[in-house]
């Protein structure tokens, strides 16, 4: 059989509905990101309790939030590259072994100095566990369902958050600011064993690999049974650079892509960051009770879940960047809306549950758009850059929130400006969509798009 009449892992698992298997796979990747997400944001839940038991202004947290965000930038580059290289399996377990522990050491920090240095390891391995969870999660879904995956995936960042904040509620209180870090350790740690035995490694990795007999037994298990034999000496191999680097994303027609994606990702990381990092802080500085605070940041988060679902939806029906745009525009608006809250508790809660549901749903649509504008040989490494520069956007959010209140400004013009943020994500995706779904080349950007 020639080269070109073989048939590639696409062309085989698209012919198969979505087995048991698969959805373990992407339910493991999700679980990695749950933990993830929550010891991303486990510090804005515990900053209050840092600050009245340090006697520190809350203020001086902007450099501790951002260290963290600069170690997980500096993570997410590494850790995509090395996993385009060596695996994404083994890449992920050393990454989530790191911010487990390090998460441990976390309650016995006694100063910002040292609570900064352990919040940059951290984030070292909390940034460098995305590429690799997502390319795994993306490359084991079938064509139509890959951009669906990639926003489920991403979507264990709100999940973590939701599930952080309402520990944070219950814990904080009755055991003190370090207990969310104990369980923040724990729980990532305790996962690892289930990485090891049941989380396969990617494989279209594999495929680059030639490792045809894993390969096979993989696709049995997929329920492809009769693919398997045949696949031993048949799967076209994947193509693409034969040593994936960051300078590759700029070459062979993805310059264009890759720089808007980048900068999409930057915006929508600064606004998300914005919020989730100063809710908590500006809501009590409001006279809005600490529970309902922090309750605030977990609707936010359902609402972020929920939302990824019914616009990634919409946009296999129409163009992804449309949709996604105008749900960022809208999501301005509800942003805004968050600051007009004054002392309701209720208000608050309903308004962050619009906000995500609109602009942190696109944002879990955004990442999708990454993970499958690019081919196999780059996926990971193409996620680590666009989240690293998102995490560069993460790092200037609580900086600027840090400087804004320390300015005193209003709660309500807070908002407005982080919702002016918001309107520039829309005509950032809007670009995308006109400029790079709409013309593809070199087969990276047809993919992009997602397909019903």
């Amino acid at each position: 059989m020639s080269a070109d009449a073989r048939p590639d892992l696409d062309s085989i698992i698209n012919r198969t509905r979505t087995s048991r298997f698969q959805i373990l796979v992407i339910a493991l990747c999700v679980a990695v990101i749950v933990f993830d997400g929550f010891d991303t944001l486990s510090i804005s839940f515990a900053a209050p309790g840092i600050a009245a038991a340090w006697h520190i202004s809350p203020s001086s947290f902007g450099l501790v939030f951002s260290i963290g965000l600069f170690g997980g930038l500096v993570g997410a580059i590494c850790a995509g590259v090395v996993a385009d290289r060596i695996g994404r399996k083994p890449t992920l377990v050393i990454t989530v072994l790191v911010f487990g522990v390090v998460s441990l050491a976390t309650p016995f920090a006694d100063s910002t100095t040292s609570l900064s240095l352990i919040r940059f390891v951290t984030g070292i391995g909390v940034g460098g566990a995305l590429p690799g969870a997502i390319a795994i999660a993306v490359e084991y879904a079938p064509r139509r369902t890959r951009a669906a995956a990639a926003a489920v995936t991403f979507c264990g960042i709100p999940l973590g958050a939701v599930l952080g904040s309402v520990l944070a509620a219950r814990l904080i209180p009755r055991y003190g600011w370090g207990s969310i870090f104990t369980v923040g350790g724990v729980l990532p740690l305790l996962l690892v064993p289930f990485i090891v035995v049941f989380l396969p490694e990617s494989i279209r990795f594999l495929s680059l690999r030639r490792d045809d007999a894993t390969i096979a037994k993989l696709l049995a298990r997929m329920g492809v049974g009769e693919e398997a034999e045949p696949a031993q000496a048949e799967i076209r191999t994947e193509v693409g650079p034969r040593r994936p680097s960051v300078w590759s994303l700029f070459t062979e027609g993805r310059a264009l892509g890759t720089t808007l994606l980048s900068v999409a990702l930057f915006l929508t990381l600064l606004m998300a960051s914005f919020l989730v990092s100063w809710i908590p802080t500006l809501a009590i500085r409001a006279g809005i009770g600490t529970s309902a605070a922090i309750l605030a940041v977990a609707s936010l988060n359902i609402g972020g879940v929920l939302g990824s679902l019914v616009i990634s939806k919409l946009s296999r029906r129409r163009a992804p960047g449309v949709v996604v745009g105008l749900s960022y525009a809208l999501g301005a608006v509800a942003i805004a809306c968050v600051g007009q809250a004054g002392t309701s508790g209720s208000w608050l809660l309903g308004a962050a549950f619009v906000a995500g549901f609109l602009a942190i749903g696109s944002q879990m649509c955004t990442i999708s758009l990454v993970a499958t504008y690019y081919h196999t040989r780059l996926r990971a490494t193409g996620v680590g850059w666009a989240v690293g520069c998102g995490r560069v956007g993460g790092i200037i959010g609580p900086v600027i929130g840090g400087w804004l209140i320390g300015a005193s400004v209003s709660m309500g013009a807070v908002f407005v400006i982080a919702g002016l943020v918001c309107v520039a994500c829309a005509v950032t995706v809007l670009a995308i969509g006109r400029l790079v779904l709409c013309a593809p080349t070199d087969g990276t950007a047809a993919n992009a798009a997602p397909t019903s």
